[in-house]
C-alpha cells in the first residue's frame, strides 16, 4: 500500500494539537485594517480549531502532521 501524500496547501493552513483537533489562523486579517477596529484585530491573531463537521475531511487531507 502506498503512502498517502500530504496536501500542501492545507499544510500551509491547518496543525494539529497535542490532542488530535485541527488548529486553523482567522481570516481577514491581511488587508482593509484601517475600518476594523481594534478588539477586532487584536481576537483576529489568535489561532481558532475549526469545526466538528470540517475536522475528518481535513485530517484526510494532513495525515502524518
Amino acid at each position: 500500500m502506498p503512502k498517502i501524500k500530504t496536501h500542501r496547501g492545507a499544510a500551509k493552513r491547518f496543525s494539529l494539537t497535542a490532542t488530535g483537533k485541527v488548529k486553523r489562523s482567522k481570516a481577514y486579517s491581511s488587508h482593509i485594517l484601517t475600518k476594523k477596529t481594534t478588539k477586532r484585530k487584536r481576537s483576529l491573531r489568535k489561532s481558532d480549531l475549526i469545526d466538528k463537521s470540517d475536522m475528518n475531511g481535513i485530517k484526510k487531507l494532513i495525515p502524518y502532521m
